[in-house]
């Protein structure tokens, strides 16, 4: 097993009586049904279906007056913005919407068998996130075998097809199929409504998704995140987050194909990809 500080993730608690109503007709992911050792993807939408947000639910340890709160795991630098998003829905609801990053961490488990955390609903093998108190990270980590870095931790998810906002898909231009959330356990179609849901499930039931984030094998230098690929002399797509000899690239499905069929060769830059 490895253990990862992810130090440019931070944590919003969403408490109060109504904490579940409220994100359940918001995000995309079922939160009603959360339980305890889960920790599930999901994302807030536009009005128009595009990702402005996407975080990792988990059920908080500690209750309030028997009152559940939810922990949104979520890029760091995006946090004033989430909160300032969902203060906006709030309303009379009967909410409280706290940064928490100051006091808790999250580290990843990952590698191997992971009996502490709560699994990660992505993928069977991307491991388990654990929330502690910040203060008690660094006597923590040590207790794990020490601390196998942000690096080693994305080369994990990378290998595992699973994208990183901000890097693999831009917040504001994306559709969660693009960003393969209809694949990786980040929507559930049947729990009704939430922002941005009609267009989703119209993309979902029409078959309307054009572009997907999708693996790669690197033959050559690593391109930088956003360096465009090519089929000939046709864009096809960008380069998200890569790690070795693997990479995330966000590709126009049918001209990926058709390059495919033509035995025609994918390049960003001097690298050839291959895809997988």
């Amino acid at each position: 097993m490895k253990a990862s500080h992810l130090s440019g993730r931070g944590l919003v608690r969403v408490g109060g009586a109504e904490a579940r109503a409220f994100l359940q007709g918001l995000v995309t992911g079922n939160v009603l049904t959360l339980g305890a050792d889960e920790a599930r993807w999901a994302a807030l939408l536009t009005p128009q279906g595009k990702i402005l947000f996407d975080f990792l639910m988990m059920v908080a340890k500690s209750e309030i007056n028997g009152q559940d709160a939810i922990l949104l795991d979520v890029k760091h630098e995006k946090i004033p913005e989430l909160i300032k998003r969902l203060s906006m829905y709030k309303l009379r609801a009967k909410v409280d919407i706290a940064d928490v990053s100051d006091r808790f961490g999250v580290i990843a488990l990952y590698g191997g068998p992971v009996a502490e955390g709560a699994r990660d609903g992505r993928h069977p093998d991307m491991g388990t996130r654990l929330v502690a108190p910040a203060a008690d990270i660094p006597a923590l980590m040590p207790t794990f075998g020490g601390d196998a870095g942000v690096e080693d931790y994305d080369a994990h998810r990378i290998a595992l097809g699973v994208p990183e906002g901000g890097v693999d898909f831009v917040y504001g231009d994306a559709f969660p199929h693009e960003a393969d959330m209809d694949q990786l356990n980040g929507v559930d179609f049947k729990k009704g409504c939430f922002v941005g849901q009609e267009v989703v499930a119209r993309m979902q039931y029409r078959g309307l998704t054009r572009n997907r984030v999708m693996k790669v094998f690197l033959e050559g230098a690593r391109p930088t995140p956003g360096a465009v690929v090519m089929a000939g002399d046709i864009r096809i797509g960008v380069m998200g987050s890569s790690a070795g000899a693997r990479g995330l690239a966000l590709l126009r499905l049918d001209r990926a194909e058709e390059a495919a069929q033509a035995g025609q060769a994918l390049v960003s830059g001097e690298t050839r990809l291959r895809l997988t």
